[in-house]
């Protein structure tokens, strides 16, 4: 299978310094290594993305470079001003731009990008690059005669959000052209280091998950990118990159989730307003498999969860087993757009208590099989559980559930498969602390 959101959500009408990492996986300097780095103190923050370490050293690492970069509105520095418009002040050989999903500005809803255009700001030819093949990535490269490609783009730790697989994509393209530096300015991930859930499963790829990682895969995007190097490229056909470079964020520790950059957050994408909403995607982001609206619509998504059949039941159900770091409130709203758009939908609203305790894919677990214990009209959203076996990466939990496995038996039945993966990821972590 291939799929992208674009063409799922399409279908179903739903709005809505630096560390060099060669694909040997060489070893990786704790501290940033550029020259005329502000230690992160001096700054006041305790948290430097490798965004504003290399923009500290004056983009040196770009120096000489013909330039194209993969961003959209969270890459940006610490005053907010973005990467891009501070490369062009500052002279750098930038000469092409390449949208994810949501667009380089953040103009597109959810499935949509912006189409290729000339940013108006800048002059620089922005690509469409979301759902781009390799080919036409790779075109696209050579289009505009680069030699290094830049990913700077706050990822939100799961799975499914498309950003890391247009990373992924990006390399093998880099590869195929030959001899592209690739650089990436890395963030911390904002739900901390520890990877959680099913893995994905060969069978179950598509566009929100192309390669086998864990449902929250408790990474950034550079040890990602050394991990994607190492593991799978030669398996895609490709040749390892030779230059890919990590610039290291500083001061992040893998305990440390959204909540410690609250005050930095930049909404990734329409329907990811707060570091809250990032924390329980991971496991409410599982409703969009379901007729129930996931918040879409609301300006709580992934937040307030609801049916027009669902009541008052299932918070008090869900309470009961008093899942760590969350409570449930009884809610009752009418989404504006999406999936029950005009509906008076009762449900719950999720509140984090304890963002350090909260496995959301657990919560989610538990949501979808106390609700299909309690409501006889549960539904997947009309593709007859598809949805939900690309989302949670093979048919393992669509079979459990409508079986009438308990949580904890679904649960428990992908544990072997995340311990492996934890061990295979190892070697290419660039922070400390527990996974």
């Amino acid at each position: 299978m291939n799929i992208s959101r674009r063409g799922l959500f399409g279908a179903a009408g739903v709005a809505a310094g630096v560390a060099a990492a060669t694909a040997a996986g060489a070893a990786v300097s704790s501290s940033a290594a550029v020259a005329g780095t502000v230690p992160a103190a001096a700054t006041g923050r305790p948290v430097r993305t490798g965004a504003d370490i290399a923009a500290g050293d004056k983009w040196r690492i770009l120096s000489g470079r013909r330039v194209g970069v993969i961003t959209n509105p969270t890459g940006v520095l610490d005053d907010f001003t973005s990467i891009v418009d501070d490369m062009i002040a500052r002279g750098v050989d930038l000469r092409a731009v390449f949208g994810p999903e949501h667009g380089f500005r953040g103009t597109a809803q959810a499935g949509e990008a912006e189409e290729t255009f000339t940013d108006p700001r800048t002059g620089v030819t922005v690509y469409d690059a979301y759902g781009a093949t390799v080919t036409k990535l790779a075109g696209f490269f050579t289009t505009a005669a680069i030699d290094t490609v830049v990913f700077d783009i706050r990822d939100v730790g799961v799975r499914f959000y498309t950003y890391i697989w247009t990373m992924w994509t990006a390399m093998q393209a880099a590869s195929q052209v030959g001899g592209l530096r690739f650089i990436v300015l890395d963030r911390p991930n904002p739900l901390g280091g520890r990877a959680r859930g099913p893995v994905l499963q060969q069978g179950y790829t598509s566009g929100v998950g192309l390669l086998e990682i864990s449902q929250q895969h408790g990474m950034t995007v550079g040890e990602l990118a050394r991990f994607f190097n190492a593991t799978f490229m030669e398996r895609a056909g490709q040749q390892k990159l030779t230059d890919l470079q990590v610039v290291k964020a500083t001061g992040w520790h893998r305990q440390m989730v959204g909540p410690d950059q609250a005050d930095r957050w930049i909404p990734p994408s329409p329907n990811m307003p707060t570091p809250q909403t990032a924390t329980l995607y991971p496991g409410t982001g599982m409703v969009e498999a379901t007729d129930w609206s996931e918040g879409r619509g609301t300006t709580r998504p992934f937040e307030l969860i609801g049916a027009p059949y669902l009541d008052h039941r299932w918070a008090a159900a869900l309470n009961a087993r008093s899942l760590p770091g969350v409570q449930f409130r009884e809610a009752y709203f009418t989404p504006i757009s999406s999936k029950n758009q005009g509906k008076v939908c009762g449900g719950v609203q999720v509140h984090i208590i304890d963002a350090e305790k909260v496995d959301a894919i657990e919560v989610g677990t538990h949501m979808l099989v106390e609700a299909r214990r309690i409501y006889p009209e549960f539904a997947w959203r009309g593709d007859g559980g598809r949805w939900i076996g690309l989302l949670t990466g093979s048919g393992r939990f669509q079979q459990q559930l409508e079986a009438g496995a308990s949580a904890a038996e679904i649960i428990a039945a992908w544990q072997p498969e995340l311990q492996r993966f934890r061990d295979d990821t190892e070697p290419h972590l660039l922070y400390g602390g527990p996974r």
